[in-house]
């Protein structure tokens, strides 16, 4: 494994494990990003254009999405229904197969599936339509243990006899009522256009009533963009005097405390971005629980139609788009907007709102359970600091609950009663949050929650919580982060992805009511480690006189990549401990037979993380050959890439040397009698940002070798480019450097003849 600050052998080892043990991510629901979608790619057919398997111009690839008709309608409550008509042609037994059986996610809590048309029609005409006693209602695969999650549901179709030739075809209706976040409701599409889908026709039906009176806004620039962003924030300046706040009416009781002397949490550093100085493409009026519509100029080829009477007047937005229309579409994109989905339509909100909406959500009842309020005390019983009692129920929620593997927002944000969570022993993130809260609550101590994207930064268009991915907690004991959902992540501890990140703190602005800015609820994720971060690696090896190379390999870690690895080696499982040992050794260099792998507990989260496993490469030298070169037994320092030149009237960016580590890696290795070993010379450089140091020996038969790399700061500015430059010429130029293998000849000499 590379002994680096970001670890690229654990990421890979963790990339594989997920692509491994992970379902297929799902594209988003109609309804909201919370709800998942029908079906799963690439073996499970998805809904959603941009992950169909194959396209009409590509007959070699395994099937063709030749037609795909999608069509959405909205209701004033919330409601909606969507119709997804698709037409793929079978092009060989690899397509058959992906096709074997379709499946379509749901919750039955207030969503509903029907299937009524699944058809096959055969090259010679013949035409098979699918039994309704081939489709199956069953629990998603992360909930089967979990009672408390069984609404949360796939609906499959096993399809026999589908051959090379076939065409197949089915439609799929989901009907949403009653979703928890009613009468919001959120959706974005973007179109295929790599030539996967030869033909693509999406509609959506919005109520007259509830549109904008702009309700059409073209995304056509960067410009546009950010002001689209800025408008989710509240209004710069007093909070008194600006236009009324967009919040529901606040429920007093939930922000009372058991402690009268505790604070509302109230955020922190709040940010948003920076809008343009000037502009000629001001937006219209924002108008708050008004429905808009977002388009880019690739998807502004849109027709419109009005439909029904004066009560229920509907206006549908129809889109279509074949594959022979693609190049000219992607010809109107611009880099600025890569980030921004063809579509996306809300009902006008800001992230306040959003943050409250949530925040109610998962409020606690006005009165905990008895055995909640007993299981905290239990908890709690012999700790003499808060911060002491924060740590002991964090690892009861974290450890002792197991997590739910669901997209955030799955159930709807709606949380589980808190006596079946802890009867059940399984919870979603949201709900591990849930009782959090409740057993911190019972001990007169905080909680509050964050949600966290994929990305640093919130780029939404729309305040909604499908731009978000994972919950956070947090608690004013400890001024910091936590993350119970990893199950194995120390207290404290946090992904390195989520520190300074933007996130969404669900909650109200409790602050003053004096002429100061109202709070956007959006503050940067600001989390160190508990502990300094460590990486130490020893191998200890031995080369025979057939050139066999046996060795034994012990890592321990604390910090970003501790973390990576607890969680890949505690998703994995015992049975495939050593096939993520022998991704962590390829990862590294090390090729051969791995064998003998043993990790510490990953539950065991005060210690550092061990692994340890054995190597054998049967030829790993040719003593044949002369001379003999060999590299260092050692792991490869992977440092950060030097800073990339700036484009013309641009400013650098800092380097980013990430969190300060301290890596200390060595060898020894023994080689057969008679061998000998030249050994290069060892390296020292100090920077006021890293230092390196290396050094190399060989005694006997015996080689060592050693290299410390110390990272002290975590950024440095750009105009030291050069000298981070030497830096790291510096230590690859060591890595670089080889030992020469000189070994006596040890072949008996010919007997003479008498």
């Amino acid at each position: 494994m590379k002994a680096t600050r970001f670890f690229p052998s654990a990421l890979a080892v963790t990339t594989a494990i997920f692509f491994l043990t992970v379902p297929s991510a799902s594209p988003r629901h109609a309804q909201s990003g919370s709800q998942k979608p029908a079906d799963k790619a690439p073996e499970k057919i998805q809904e959603k254009s941009q992950e169909k398997p194959a396209a009409k111009t590509a007959p070699e690839l395994p099937a063709v999405i030749e037609l795909l008709e999608t069509r959405i309608r909205f209701e004033t409550d919330g409601g909606s229904r969507k119709e997804v008509h698709t037409l793929v042609k079978i092009n060989d037994e690899l397509g058959a197969r992906q096709f074997a059986r379709l499946n379509f996610d749901f919750n039955r809590a207030f969503e509903q599936i029907e299937i009524p048309l699944v058809r096959i029609t055969h090259p010679n005409g013949g035409v098979v339509d699918v039994l309704p006693s081939a489709i199956t209602d069953i629990p998603n695969p992360a909930v089967v243990d979990a009672p408390s999650y069984l609404d949360v549901r796939v609906k499959s179709v096993r399809i026999l006899g589908l051959e090379p030739g076939d065409s197949l075809e089915y439609r799929v209706v989901t009907t949403v009522s009653h979703h928890p976040l009613a009468p919001d409701f959120w959706l974005d599409h973007t179109f295929e256009r790599t030539g996967v889908v030869s033909k693509e026709t999406f509609q959506v039906i919005l109520p007259a009533s509830a549109l904008a009176k702009t309700p059409i806004i073209l995304v056509k620039n960067e410009t546009v963009k950010k002001q689209l962003e800025g408008r989710l924030y509240p209004e710069p300046g007093c909070g008194l005097c600006g236009r009324p706040n967009p919040l529901p009416p606040m429920d007093p009781s939930l922000l009372k405390l058991s402690n009268p002397n505790q604070k509302i949490a109230t955020p922190r550093n709040s940010s948003q971005p920076s809008g343009p100085a000037t502009t000629d493409d001001l937006l219209p009026t924002f108008e708050p629980g008004k429905i808009q519509l977002l388009i880019k100029p690739s998807a502004s080829h849109v027709s419109m139609e009005k439909s029904g009477e004066s009560g229920n007047v509907q206006i549908s937005y129809t889109w279509h788009l074949n594959h022979d229309d693609a190049a000219l579409v992607n010809a109107k994109e611009t880099p600025a907007l890569d980030d921004v989905p063809d579509i996306e339509i809300a009902k006008n909100s800001q992230w306040p709102s959003l943050s409250y909406q949530l925040f109610k959500a998962l409020s606690l009842p006005s009165q905990l359970p008895d055995q909640v309020v007993k299981l905290s005390q239990q908890l709690t019983a012999s700790a003499d600091k808060p911060i002491v009692k924060v740590e002991r129920i964090y690892d009861f929620v974290s450890q002792k609950i197991k997590t739910v593997d669901l997209p955030l927002g799955a159930t709807g944000f709606r949380p589980s009663p808190l006596l079946e969570i802890i009867s059940s022993g399984y919870a979603t993130q949201e709900d591990k949050f849930f009782l959090f809260h409740a057993l911190a609550k019972a001990a007169n101590l905080d909680a509050q929650a964050a949600l966290v994207g994929s990305s640093k930064k919130v780029t939404a268009l729309t305040a909604t919580p499908a731009a978000f991915a994972h919950l956070l907690v947090s608690n004013s004991a400890c001024d910091c982060w936590l993350d119970p959902a990893l199950e194995v992540a120390p207290f404290g501890s946090i992904p390195a992805a989520y520190r300074g990140a933007s996130g969404l703190i669900l909650g109200l602005d409790s602050g003053p009511l004096t002429d100061a800015p109202l709070s956007s609820m959006i503050v940067p994720i600001l989390s160190g480690l508990p502990f300094a971060s460590t990486q130490k690696v020893s191998i200890q090896a031995t080369l025979d006189a057939d050139g066999k190379l046996a060795a034994k390999a012990r890592y321990s870690m604390r910090g970003d990549n501790e973390l990576l690895l607890r969680v890949a080696f505690h998703q994995s499982g015992v049975e495939k401990r050593g096939e993520v040992a022998q991704l962590l050794a390829l990862s590294d260099g090390f090729r051969g037979k791995i064998s003998n792998v043993t990790t510490s507990d990953p539950y065991a989260t005060h210690d550092p993380f061990t692994v340890e496993y054995e190597i054998t490469q049967p030829k790993f030298i040719d003593w044949a050959k002369k001379p003999l070169h060999i590299p260092a037994l050692l792991p490869l320092l992977g440092l950060p890439d030097p800073p990339p030149k700036t484009a013309a009237g641009t400013s650098p960016l800092p380097i980013d040397l990430g969190t300060p580590l301290d890596v200390e890696i060595s060898a020894t290795l023994r080689l057969p009698a008679g061998t000998t070993a030249q050994i290069p010379t060892g390296t020292s450089v100090a920077r006021d940002f890293a230092t390196y140091t290396s050094q190399y020996s060989a005694k006997d038969e015996m080689v060592t070798a050693s290299r410390h790399l110390n990272f002290i700061l975590s950024q440095i500015s750009a105009d030291r480019a050069a000298d981070y430059n030497a830096f790291l010429r510096t230590v690859q130029n060591d890595e670089s450097q080889v030992f020469t293998l000189e070994r006596a000849d040890t072949t008996p000499a010919p007997t003479k003849k008498p």
